[in-house]
């Protein structure tokens, strides 16, 4: 088997089959052996009966695997174990991806060897219009509703690919790990990071990745997401996730057993937020405010609850930067 595509669902089985719809779809230049692996996260909707629908309509392409703890690192990491192919990518359960996604995500890492993983774009619904209050040519502005974009240049890639259309050589996890478990997301909480943070690891140790702008995934755009509570919310996760991953900056200089400079952003980041002017400039420093309290509760939140096992671990407790 060349690729394995892990789909990993959590009680969606509505927007599930349009992306299995999709995945069925996939087209290819030459022959090429694949399977799309739906992970069940323990869902309580129809999922189950959804996957099974296609395994019956194509056999030998779609697997259905369950996985009952609840989190996305861990119904992807279950996915990695059950997997047959030597290239692993992996989507969401609510996209719809073009007929040569797959074919043209993975070229670069079957024709050569000198790529560990490749990235494709994200881009929203062919009718999604940015609000006013959003400032979208900022980095990352749309980063909330995953979507990615670097470009319409294919070549090397200096950045993890999001997990909503990225693949790996399966010798990578062999190589460097699973997903950390402390990140991603589980019901009722945003915190992620663990599709970057794999990546950034693997940066780390002198990989390349690929970046190929044809391997497009259109991502929805709920209405729930494009509210500013929202996006307030995702930030102050990512702070969260941003902590757990990377740690605490080294200083010398602390305010209450606080960080000076996370106290001094903070500050900063709220005076330009009251005082600005701009709907768009506004916002984004509202959300820097979030994304900040959300740092300085993960750097608290091991002396409110503390956790069993060494910083830095699994247990996502602030390490300091290396």
């Amino acid at each position: 088997m060349q690729i394995s595509v892990i789909l990993c669902t959590y009680n969606r089985c509505q927007t599930l089959r349009q992306a299995l719809e999709s995945m069925a779809a996939q087209v290819f230049r030459e022959p090429v052996e694949w399977e799309v692996l739906v992970v069940d996260n323990n869902s309580s909707d129809g999922t189950r009966e959804v996957v099974e629908a296609f395994c019956s309509r194509y056999p030998g392409r779609f697997r259905y695997c369950f996985e009952p703890e609840p989190g996305l690192s861990y119904a992807r990491n279950a996915g990695i174990r059950e997997v047959r192919g030597n290239i692993v990518a992996f989507t969401d359960d609510d996209i719809k991806a073009e007929a040569t996604w797959l074919q043209n995500l993975t070229l670069a890492l079957r024709q050569s060897g000198e790529w560990a993983g490749a990235g494709g774009r994200i881009l929203p619904d062919r009718n999604f219009s940015a609000p006013r209050w959003l400032s979208v040519g900022r980095p990352y502005a749309l980063a909330p509703l995953a979507l990615f974009e670097p470009g319409s240049k294919a070549g090397p890639l200096a950045e993890p690919p999001f997990g909503a259309n990225m693949a790996f050589r399966r010798s990578m996890f062999e190589r460097y790990g699973d997903f950390r478990t402390d990140l991603g997301r589980r019901p009722g909480i945003l915190v992620s990071n663990e599709d970057t943070e794999f990546g950034n690891r693997l940066l780390a140790h002198g990989e390349r990745f690929y970046y190929e702008p044809s391997a497009v995934i259109y991502h929805p755009v709920s209405v729930e997401r494009m509210r500013k509570s929202y996006f307030l919310a995702w930030w102050l996760a990512k702070g969260r996730s941003d902590m757990r991953e990377f740690g605490v900056r080294p200083n010398k200089y602390y305010f209450c057993g606080i960080p000076l400079y996370l106290v001094r952003n903070l500050i900063g980041c709220t005076l330009r937020w009251m005082l600005g002017i701009r709907p768009g400039d506004r916002f984004l420093n509202r959300r820097t405010v979030w994304y900040k309290i959300g740092q300085l509760y993960e750097f608290y939140r091991p002396y409110i609850a503390p956790q069993n096992g060494r910083a830095g671990s699994a247990n996502g407790d602030a390490k300091p930067f290396k």
